[in-house]
């Protein structure tokens, strides 16, 4: 994933019928909003060029450069980076964002690669390029980038479960609940696609043709999806002491979609969250403190269900909360851009399951990508928590909270 050089961003910026290149002569107005559908249609990459789109900010429709009233700014370079991050477009799209000269003025240049799980939505739309043109995807465009997914995969959440059959799968919750959330209204209200078509374009089944649930689907509306995936489930413990071999006061394994676990693991957690009451510091209104901020509690949880392993590991995500600490162990070590040495670092992210992550944010747990660590971080800091300590090696992340004094 190497930048373009000034050769090849010159021959995009001065190609007016490309569909690989957009120009916005500033980021003000409608241009925020029409960049980011950019960004998307770059990343569906329906023409299967295989090579990256760009976005030129500071650039007229000619290709010449916006002028001197332009300036590209550290803001601006900030917000065109938060199009990968604010969760507007899932699975999160791949892109770099510089300032670049070019004919003698300063750029902002955003280079976006196709996505390895198209379709990409942005705000529940499909975009796409052809030429010059931007537009919504047509069902038949849907169905292309589906087989693209299909036969380009490299993400194991959206490999097929093969000998399960969309009976697995709840029709009623797709259709009613998670459809909906994750498709513009005005969208499903013009269309006309089938069950099926409708289950591949989102990327719960491997295709039309082949109809058999991937790893996100059945983890997003299986039945039963620990049958299928044996270590899809959250195992709590909560030991009343602090070392191993105490007695345990609860223990319980959270299994079923992942709305499901989520929303379980959230009233788990709220129900052992001790409060403490101070009425002796004088104050009319009683003073509480709580050992741990549940925010930091939910952002370590939810990036270990989101970011873990499900490939050749029959191992849950383990949350076992001690008198002292909350230990959470999540299979899988770091991932892609992530290593042992950035982990944990603002900026530092990549994604192991894109089509999970999506799905996270269409479900409404997950606002923004890439802030969990930072937003744990921040909330046991306010709170008088040690920060969260991280234990990272090639096969696990361990993620200590400690309680507060």
């Amino acid at each position: 994933m190497q930048p373009l050089n000034d050769l090849e961003l010159l021959a995009l910026l001065d190609s007016l019928e490309s569909d690989r290149a957009e120009r916005k002569q500033t980021w003000k107005g409608s241009a925020p909003d029409k960049g980011r559908e950019a960004v998307c249609a770059f990343a569906n990459d329906l023409p299967n060029s295989g090579q990256p789109g760009v976005l030129f900010v500071g650039a007229r429709d000619d290709g010449e450069p916006t002028g001197p009233e332009f300036e590209v700014t550290d803001a601006l370079l900030q917000t065109l980076a938060d199009i990968k991050t604010d969760g507007k477009t899932v699975p999160p799209p791949t892109l770099t964002v510089e300032r670049r000269v070019l004919k003698g003025r300063a750029m902002a240049v955003v280079t976006v690669w196709p996505s390895d799980a198209p379709p990409v939505r942005y705000e529940g739309r499909i975009w796409i390029r052809i030429g010059p043109r931007r537009g919504l995807a047509s069902a038949q465009d849907e169905r292309i980038l589906s087989e693209k997914r299909r036969y380009r995969d490299r993400s194991y959440d959206t490999r097929p479960v093969y000998g399960s059959d969309m009976a697995a799968l709840k029709r009623s919750y797709f259709e009613h609940d998670f459809l909906p959330q994750a498709v513009a209204a005005d969208v499903l209200e013009a269309n006309s696609r089938s069950y099926e078509e409708r289950l591949a374009s989102l990327g719960m089944i491997a295709s039309v043709d082949e109809p058999v649930p991937t790893v996100v689907g059945m983890l997003t509306l299986g039945k039963n999806p620990r049958v299928w995936l044996p270590g899809a489930y959250v195992q709590f413990l909560r030991i009343q002491g602090i070392h191993w071999g105490d007695p345990v006061l609860d223990d319980a394994e959270l299994d079923g979609t992942l709305d499901t676990v989520l929303r379980r693991l959230d009233e788990k957690l709220k129900a052992h969250l001790a409060t403490a009451v101070d009425f002796t510091s004088g104050s009319v209104v009683e003073q509480r403190s709580s050992a741990y901020p549940f925010s930091a509690l939910q952002q370590v949880v939810r990036n270990a269900v989101m970011h873990r392993t499900y490939e050749g590991t029959n191992a849950p995500v383990r949350v076992y909360w001690f008198d002292d600490r909350i230990e959470v162990h999540s299979p899988g070590g770091p991932y892609g851009s992530v290593n042992k040495q950035n982990f944990g670092r603002p900026g530092a992210s990549d994604y192991r399951n894109p089509a999970i992550a999506g799905v996270l944010r269409t479900l409404g747990f997950v606002q923004r990508f890439g802030f969990g660590i930072a937003e744990a971080k921040r909330s046991m800091r306010e709170n008088g928590n040690p920060e969260p300590e991280f234990q990272v090696d090639d096969s696990a992340v361990l993620a200590i909270l400690r309680r507060a004094p």
